[in-house]
């Protein structure tokens, strides 16, 4: 099946823009906006606030808030993931309410902004300029296409991918392909990206998954999705892509929210929205390892590692509240929460609070 690609027009860059317009280029942001090259950066989309928490991951402190406000978008941007470059010269969000993706420079400055309708998902590319969007789970009908952006010049192209509401993003080890999924059928994609052709997956049954996200395996043969309906993690042999061979189908807790695997390939960690909780399955049995609770977990939705292995770094909504904040931030809606937890025990180390509904991280490691 080939894709019909169809170019989008691509919003000048402006330096000085009008005050209507979102600007460029200034340091509008809370904090120290240098970000050293020497410890890995996360970057936490608060979704309910219009801002991005900066976080040093080497010891959890919070070194920069970008205040989208201040830079021209609305109270309901809705900023909803982040994508890093693998050397964190530049980072992208995804704004739900403004239609737009955003790149940003290492020192938190905005360099450009591109128009696509109600984005999601990102995946930067691993050798190639490019950088892929879905769309996101509050877009009803969206285009049936996903996102491709060449990073140097922010232009974009649509690739059909044929399935209604491709939300889930991945690319693959040797960055020949990109995997999406369906929101609204148990479909998964592999669409070639130097030809665009699109491959079709779809699963039997009729209970609904509704993938959330994808995480592709360290060695690249493996491809992991979490169900949102379904209470599962399914498991994909993509080793002969453009084949996705379904091989396991694993129970978990409510709603599994976004996957990361442990830098060694031995664990696969994810949120369970509903549960408040994170599991952890083992990668080489396909087992549940382990399930961790605690104060701080309160609708997980968000998940990084630290390249170490040694921590992770679990984002919570806490929009019902199950958590009780402990610091005044000045917003009507409650304190969202960033769970630093130690990978190896479960213990969680640390707490943080930040702005309302914290969704998706990005990290940013030195090479």
């Amino acid at each position: 099946m080939r894709s019909i690609i169809r170019f989008v027009a691509v919003l000048p860059l402006l330096l000085g823009a009008p005050p209507t317009s979102p600007g460029f280029g200034a340091a509008l942001v809370s904090g120290d906006t240098r970000v050293s090259e020497d410890a890995p950066h996360l970057y936490v989309a608060n979704q309910g606030a219009a801002t991005i928490t900066v976080i040093d991951a080497s010891d959890a402190s919070v070194v920069a808030i970008v205040q989208l406000q201040n830079l021209g978008f609305g109270p309901n941007a809705r900023p909803h993931h982040v994508a890093v470059e693998s050397d964190g010269t530049f980072w992208y969000v995804s704004l739900i309410g403004e239609n737009r993706v955003l790149k940003f420079d290492r020192d938190n400055q905005l360099v450009s902004s591109i128009e696509f309708e109600r984005p999601g998902m990102l995946a930067v590319h691993p050798t190639q300029d490019l950088l892929f969007v879905g769309r996101s789970m509050a877009a009803v009908n969206p285009p049936q296409r996903i996102g491709m952006i060449r990073r140097s010049t922010m232009e974009v192209e649509e690739v059909d991918v044929f399935v209604p509401r491709p939300h889930a993003i991945a690319v693959s080890a040797d960055g020949r392909w990109v995997f999406t999924s369906s929101l609204a059928e148990n479909t998964v994609v592999a669409v070639d990206i130097e030809s665009g052709e699109a491959e079709l997956t779809r699963l039997g049954g009729d209970e609904p998954h509704v993938f959330v996200q994808f995480a592709l395996s360290p060695d690249g043969a493996t491809l992991v999705a979490t169900a949102q309906i379904s209470g599962k993690l399914l498991v994909f042999d993509v080793s002969r892509p453009p084949e996705l061979r379904l091989v396991r189908e694993i129970g978990v807790r409510a709603e599994p929210w976004h996957p990361t695997y442990s830098p060694d390939g031995r664990f696969v960690y994810f949120g369970n929205l509903g549960a408040n909780t994170v599991t952890v399955v083992d990668a080489e049995s396909w087992t549940v390892a382990r399930v961790i609770s605690g104060v701080g977990l309160s609708e997980p939705h968000g998940i990084a590692v630290t390249p170490d292995g040694q921590r992770l770094f679990v984002s919570n909504r806490n929009v019902k509240g199950a958590y009780t904040p402990t610091q005044a931030l000045g917003f009507d809606e409650p304190n969202g929460t960033i769970a630093v937890i130690d990978s190896a025990s479960g213990r969680i180390l640390k707490v943080m609070e930040v702005a309302p509904y914290p969704a998706g991280l990005g990290m940013a490691a030195p090479q």
